[in-house]
């Protein structure tokens, strides 16, 4: 996973560099808005929204920030994935 920060968005990519899925958001003070999970059609079903969303999730966490989770695909994991539903506040 990276930061695309001058994009607004966080990119998982493939060995040779491709971007498979993002997911974006609007930075805040103290916490992020994540706005839309998207995969790319050809990686569809491989899992890698997922793994990306964890990734994210993990990274907020390790800095000490929340989210705001606009993207329906992140609220989806939040309901499966309780352990992470801490980092969520009201938008």
């Amino acid at each position: 996973m990276v930061d695309n920060g001058s994009a607004h968005r966080f990119e998982a990519r493939t060995p040779d560099g491709e971007v498979a899925g993002v997911v974006n958001y609007l930075p805040r003070a103290d916490h992020l808005v994540l706005v839309h999970t998207e995969v790319k059609q050809e990686y569809d079903g491989q899992g890698i929204g997922s793994a990306l969303v964890r990734q994210v999730l993990d990274l907020v966490r390790a800095v000490g920030q929340r989210i705001v989770p606009q993207c329906p695909f992140i609220a989806s994991y939040l309901r499966r994935h309780p352990e992470y539903s801490d980092l969520a506040v009201a938008g």
